[in-house]
C-alpha cells in the first residue's frame, strides 16, 4: 500500500538548511572545485571592498588542519544591532542566505557577490566558522557551526589605532565534500588574476599546514598590461608593448588589454567585476565582433590588390593574440552561482562600440602597429585555407582508406565512450605487448611511430599534415582546435604510456602540448592520464616478488634483502611480456595512473611555452636553475 502523501509529507528547510542539504546548489559542487568556491566567496567580499575604494590588503592564510583564513582592511562589517532582526549584524550577515551590501546601491556600486549567498554558504558548509571584526575602535567576534551561532557576538578587545577590517576564517565539514585538501596553486592563480585586475590592492597568500611552507605577495601596478606581458613572457612579442585601452560601454567602466606574438596560439582572458567568466559571453562577444570588424576593414584598406581576395576569418585575427578583458556592471546576470558565464545581453553591443571606436583610433595613429598585425593575421588566413586544404585531403583519404579510423588501431568492442579506454603507447614493440595484454572489450591500443610534431612551434597547417597527428585525431574522433566537440569523444580515459626514459619524458611532453593547445576541453575535463609502468622487477627465480616504481623505493629496501631477489631494470615497455604489462600499467585492478589537470592555466600556459617554444635562453635558464633536482631516474 503507498504512503500516505499529505501536507506532513512537505519538507520546509528552514535557515540554511537547505544550503546542508543541496549544496551543489549553492558552489556548483562538493569536490576539489566545490572546496575553493568558498575561498572565492569569503575573498570576493574583500574584493568589494577594494573595488568600493576600501581596502588595498588581503591576506589569504592555509592553516594546518585544511582551513582557511582572509583578512582584509577594508570598513570591516557592521557590528550594531540589526534594526529589523534585532540581532548582531555580524549573525544577519552570516546566516541570512540574502543578506548583505550588495542589494543596495548605494553600498556597492559593482560587485562580485552578487548573489548575496556566498558567505552565509560557506558558514553553512563548515564545521568551524570564526568572525572578527576590527571597527569603531571595537573587535567583536562570533563563532559559528554547521550554520548556527554558538552564541552572540562579544567584544574580544579595543584598539585605538583607527585601522578596520574584517577577519574570518573557516574550517569546511568533511561530511559535505568528497576533497577536503586546499591546494596552495589554485588560490595561488586567482589571487594573482585579482591582483592584475586591480593594480592597488596586495594579495599575500601563504601556506601554514608545514613550517617551510609557500608564501606568495601579488601586486602589479602596470594592472593588465602586465597580466598581458606576464602570460607572454616566453614568447616574442610582434610590437614593444601591449595595446591598452580604458573607456566606458554605455556607463560600465572597460579596461581591455592585447598583444600579439609570433606564435599560434589565442590566450584570452575575460572578467566581470573581477570574476573570471571562464565560459565568456557578452562582453567577449562584442570584444570579437570589435577586433574582427575594425581589422577587417584595415586589412583592406593596406594589402595589395593581389591579397585582399583572401578571406580573413575571426579565427585568423585571433591566432598569436593574448588579450584580457575586464568589465564592471553594477547588476551582472550572471549564469549559474558559479559565475562563468556573462549573460546582459546589452553588453556586446555597447562593448563593440566602444572598443571598436578606440582601438580604430589607436590605430589610425599606429599605422606601424597595425601594418604588422595585418600582416600576421594574412599569414595566418593562408595557413588556415592550407590546414583546410589538408583536413579535407585526410578525410577524402580516411573514407577510402579506413573508414575514418587510422589502421593502427586496435579498437575496442564496447561502443559506450564512458568505460572506453585509448592507450597511446611509444612504438610498435611496446604497441604488440600492449595489444596482447589489454582487455579488448574497453581497451583500445595506438602506437605511435617516434615523436609527434611539436605544435608549439608549429602553424594549424603543420599539425594536420603530421600522420602521427592525423592518427590520433581520428583514432579520439572529436576533432581538434575550433572543430573540437567533446561529446564525439570516443574513449573518456586517453591514456599515454611510455618508456620510463629521457625519450618517453619528451614524448609525454609533447603529446601534452598537443592536448593542451589543440584538445583542451580533454585536459581540463580530466579525461588524459599518465600511465606509470614499474622501473624494477624484483624476482626469485621465474616467481615474481614484486614491482618497483621509482629509484627512492628500491634504496629504501635494506641491502641484505636485496641479496635474496634477482632485480631487473626494465628500460622500455616492450621489455615486459603482455602478462607483466598488463598486470602493472594496464589492468584497472592493480595499475597506477597519474590524472592531469590544470591548477594554473596561466603557469601552465607559460610552462608550455617556455619548454616547448623557440625561445632558448628561458628554457636553458630553467634547465639551469632545475637540474639539481634531478636524481639518476626519479622524476622529482
Amino acid at each position: 500500500m503507498a504512503e500516505e502523501y499529505s501536507g506532513s509529507s512537505i519538507t520546509v528547510l528552514e535557515g540554511l538548511e537547505a544550503v546542508r542539504v543541496r549544496p551543489a546548489m549553492y558552489i556548483g559542487s562538493t569536490d576539489s572545485v566545490g572546496l575553493h568556491h568558498l575561498v572565492w566567496e569569503v575573498v570576493d567580499n574583500s574584493v568589494d571592498e577594494a573595488l568600493a575604494g576600501f581596502c588595498d590588503h588581503i591576506e589569504v592564510s592555509i592553516l594546518p588542519g585544511n582551513g582557511i583564513r582572509v583578512t582584509d582592511n577594508g570598513r570591516g562589517i557592521p557590528i550594531d544591532i540589526h534594526p529589523k532582526e534585532h540581532v548582531g549584524t555580524i549573525q544577519v550577515v552570516m546566516t541570512k542566505l540574502h543578506a548583505g551590501g550588495k542589494f543596495d546601491s548605494n553600498s556597492y556600486k559593482v560587485s562580485a557577490g552578487l548573489h548575496g549567498v556566498g558567505v552565509s554558504c560557506v558558514n553553512a558548509l563548515s564545521k568551524k566558522h570564526i568572525v572578527t571584526v576590527r571597527r569603531d575602535g571595537r573587535i567583536v567576534q562570533q563563532e559559528f557551526s554547521k550554520g548556527n551561532p554558538l552564541g552572540p557576538q562579544k567584544d574580544i578587545g579595543t584598539y585605538s589605532d583607527g585601522s578596520t577590517g574584517t577577519t574570518i576564517e573557516f574550517y569546511p565539514d568533511e561530511t559535505i565534500f568528497t576533497a577536503t585538501e586546499y591546494n596552495y596553486d589554485i588560490l595561488a592563480e586567482r589571487f594573482r588574476e585579482y591582483a592584475f585586475l586591480m593594480s592597488g590592492i596586495r594579495i599575500t597568500l601563504t601556506d601554514e599546514r608545514t613550517p617551510d611552507g609557500k608564501k606568495d605577495s601579488f601586486h602589479f601596478p602596470g594592472g593588465i598590461s602586465a597580466f598581458v606581458k606576464f602570460v607572454d613572457s616566453h614568447r616574442k612579442p610582434l610590437f614593444e608593448e601591449p595595446i591598452h585601452i580604458s573607456t566606458e560601454a554605455g556607463n560600465y567602466p572597460l579596461d581591455i588589454a592585447l598583444w600579439y606574438n609570433d606564435g599560434y596560439q589565442e590566450n584570452f582572458f575575460s572578467f566581470v567585476n573581477n570574476v573570471n567568466t571562464h565560459d565568456g559571453g557578452t562582453h567577449v562577444t562584442g570584444f570579437k565582433t570589435a577586433m574582427t570588424r575594425i581589422i577587417g576593414k584595415y586589412a583592406q584598406e593596406i594589402l595589395p590588390k593581389g591579397k585582399k581576395d583572401t578571406a580573413i576569418s575571426a579565427d585568423d585575427i585571433r591566432e598569436g593574440l593574448t588579450a584580457v578583458i575586464s568589465i564592471k556592471i553594477p547588476q551582472p546576470q550572471f549564469e549559474g552561482q558559479t559565475k562563468r558565464r556573462l549573460g546582459n545581453s546589452e553588453v556586446a553591443g555597447l562593448v563593440n562600440t566602444a572598443f571598436g571606436t578606440k582601438l580604430d583610433e589607436f590605430f589610425a595613429e599606429n599605422p606601424n602597429i597595425v601594418k604588422m598585425i595585418v600582416d600576421k593575421v594574412y599569414n595566418a588566413a593562408i595557413a588556415r585555407e592550407a590546414a583546410h586544404k589538408a583536413r579535407n585531403l585526410a578525410r577524402r583519404k580516411n573514407v577510402l582508406e579506413s573508414g575514418g579510423l587510422p589502421g593502427k588501431l586496435a579498437d575496442c568492442s564496447e561502443r559506450d565512450p564512458a568505460k572506453c579506454e585509448l592507450f597511446i603507447v611509444e612504438g610498435d614493440s611496446a604497441g604488440g605487448s600492449a595489444k596482447q595484454g589489454r582487455r579488448r572489450e574497453f581497451q583500445a591500443i595506438l602506437p605511435l611511430r617516434g615523436k609527434i610534431l611539436n605544435v608549439e612551434k608549429a602553424g594549424l597547417d603543420r599539425v594536420l599534415n603530421a600522420d602521427t597527428i592525423q592518427d590520433l585525431v581520428n583514432a579520439l574522433g572529436c576533432g581538434i582546435g575550433s572543430e573540437f566537440k567533446l561529446e564525439k569523444l570516443r574513449y573518456h580515459k586517453v591514456i599515454i604510456m611510455t618508456d620510463a626514459d629521457v625519450d618517453g619524458s619528451h614524448i609525454q611532453t609533447l603529446l601534452l602540448t598537443f592536448f593542451f593547445r589543440y584538445m583542451k576541453p580533454l585536459v581540463d575535463g580530466g579525461y588524459v592520464f599518465i600511465a606509470q609502468p614499474p622501473l624494477f622487477r624484483l624476482a626469485q627465480g621465474r616467481k615474481t616478488i614484486k614491482y618497483i616504481f621509482d629509484e627512492a623505493e628500491l634504496s629504501s629496501i635494506d641491502a641484505n634483502e636485496k641479496k635474496n631477489y634477482e632485480i631487473q631494470r626494465y628500460k622500455g615497455l616492450g621489455e615486459m611480456n603482455p602478462e607483466q604489462l598488463a598486470e602493472t600499467t594496464m589492468n584497472p585492478e592493480t595499475r597506477i595512473m597519474k590524472k592531469c589537470h590544470v591548477n594554473d592555466g596561466v603557469l601552465a600556459d607559460s610552462v608550455f611555452s617556455m619548454l616547448m617554444g623557440e625561445d632558448v635562453e628561458p628554457r636553458r635558464k630553467f634547465i639551469e636553475d632545475n637540474a639539481y633536482k634531478v636524481i639518476n631516474d626519479l622524476d622529482v
